[in-house]
This record gives structure tokens, C-alpha cells and sequence, in this order.
């Protein structure tokens, strides 16, 4: 295996203990922030985690000679993992209603109550709410996670097939899907009428489930094989999504996905999720 550590400070004294820890005297430098230890024994895998936690660095175990070009599609989310906010939260406080959307946001996001109920009542608060509000938190509040663009060109340049799903909205969705060049961009459409919100959603909806089947579909259309398939997330909305790829990366992620992710990144831009890579 590999151990791959990403984060601020890294002196060479904390790379020798990692060796050690991680018995092994292969140390290959990826960048000035990011090292990557050959063939790593996960004997001391606690020891290790405890230790980088302290140290407040990233660290991953990825199978040794596996290649950021040996996934042919890469499908993220978008709210908290690829973008700074959860749209809908931010929609919802121009309707000062921040407060009580963000708190049904937080259960559905820890997996306490199911996608599809907690997105309804988030919606119907939104009613009566001019259209014009979705542009406004895409101008003002909508800000894209650190490295996001630097990652995006790391795997167009490996000519990777690129997707976006949400369970958020299709606004968004739609103008990240042109400014970053995804292939495809999936999410829930807002009803409009009259030029304001109607509180409901339209079309089918995407939840947990859907982004599984998004993934699946789009990975056959390509005829890639399951572990040709890399993901991103952050909730445990993207749970069955982690499930059906190769390699799952949960980035500044609630409990739920972290267990069932194949690596968290905490402290480093999106830009760490091709470092991890040969």
C-alpha cells in the first residue's frame, strides 16, 4: 500500500516517524505539501491516524501503483463538497428562514431522517420566494471549494469523463456544469411561477439512490468497469454513491460517509483528491 500525507507542515522529523510508523524508507516527495510513502504496512494504521490527527495532517491508504488515470469517470457532489455552502440553506436566509431549513439540512446530511421528506419540507419553505433569489445566492454567497478548478483540469488532462449530481438544484447545477466543463450535471428542478417559487420540486428527484444510479448508468455508457470509477461527497446522501465506485473520497465529511469512505480529506483543497494518485 500506499500512505499518502497531505497538509501545512510536514518537516522531515514527522516524515521519518511516519516511515517508522508505517515501516517503510520509501518517501517520495508529490509536492511541497504532499508526500507519498511506498509500500506502507498498515500494522500501525491507528497509530498512524492518531498521530496525523495531532499532527493536523490528511493521510490515506490508496493501493500502490494506482493511477489517477486508471478511473475513466470522476461524479461529485456539489453542496459542501464541491461549493462553500448548501444552496438551499442560503436560499432559505433571504427568506429568513436560514435557521430552520439548516437545521432539517444538518439531519438529512447526518442521515437522521430520509432525503426525500427532509427536501419537501425544506422546499415548501421556500414558497412565495421571487426566482430571482437562486441568481443572487450564485452571484453573492456561492463560492467554489479551494482546488476545485486545479482538480478539474487534473482530470480533463487524463482525459477523464467528468459528472456533477445534487441533490440541491438544477440553477446551480447548470452554470457550475459550464463554468468548470462537467460532462454531465444531474440535480432537482424548483417549480416557478409567476416568477416566484412554489415550494415544490418537479421531475424526478434526486436522492441517495438516484446519484447510485446515476453513477451506474453513466459508468456502463462509458463500459467502465466498477473500480474505474472515482467519487466525492460529503453527507450520507452520497452513501450509495461511494458504494458503487471504485474509490470514495469524503471530503470535510459528516460520520455517516466517512465510514464508508475509502479516504477523508479534512485539511487540504479538492486539488488533494488527484495527489493521492501515481
Amino acid at each position: 500500500m500506499n500512505l499518502v500525507v497531505q497538509g501545512g507542515q510536514m518537516t522531515p522529523a514527522v516524515l521519518r516517524h511516519l516511515a517508522v510508523l508505517a515501516g517503510t524508507s520509501e518517501i517520495d516527495l508529490i509536492d511541497e505539501h504532499a508526500f507519498r510513502l511506498g509500500e506502507a504496512e498498515r500494522g500501525n494504521a491507528s497509530l498512524i491516524a492518531a498521530f496525523c490527527e495531532k499532527a493536523a495532517l490528511d493521510h490515506a491508504w490508496v493501493p500502490a501503483g494506482l493511477r489517477l488515470a486508471d478511473f475513466g469517470l470522476f461524479i461529485t457532489d456539489m453542496d459542501s463538497t464541491l461549493i462553500n455552502i448548501e444552496c438551499i440553506d442560503e436560499i432559505a436566509a433571504l427568506h429568513g428562514l436560514k435557521p430552520q431549513v439548516s437545521a432539517i439540512t444538518a439531519c438529512a446530511m447526518r442521515g437522521e431522517i430520509d432525503f426525500r421528506t427532509s427536501l419537501a419540507r425544506r422546499v415548501a419553505l421556500l414558497e412565495g420566494l421571487p426566482e430571482q433569489a437562486l441568481a443572487k445566492v450564485h452571484a453573492k454567497r456561492l463560492r467554489l471549494n479551494p482546488g476545485a478548478q486545479t482538480l478539474m483540469a487534473r482530470l480533463k488532462a487524463v482525459g477523464m469523463k467528468t459528472a456533477l449530481v445534487s441533490g440541491g438544484f438544477t440553477y446551480f447545477t447548470e452554470h457550475l456544469k459550464r463554468e468548470l466543463g462537467f460532462d454531465h450535471a444531474w440535480a432537482n428542478e424548483l417549480e416557478v411561477a409567476d416568477g416566484h417559487l412554489t415550494g415544490l420540486v418537479i421531475g424526478p428527484v434526486i436522492d441517495g439512490q438516484a446519484k447510485a444510479d446515476h453513477l451506474t448508468a453513466t459508468r456502463d455508457t462509458l463500459g467502465l468497469a466498477p473500480n474505474e470509477v472515482l467519487c466525492a461527497g460529503d453527507g450520507a446522501n452520497d452513501i450509495p454513491m461511494f458504494r458503487a465506485a471504485g474509490f470514495g473520497v469524503a471530503y470535510q465529511a459528516k460520520p455517516a460517509l466517512r465510514e464508508v469512505a475509502d479516504c477523508c480529506l479534512d485539511r487540504v483543497g479538492l486539488d488533494g483528491i488527484a495527489k493521492l494518485f501515481e
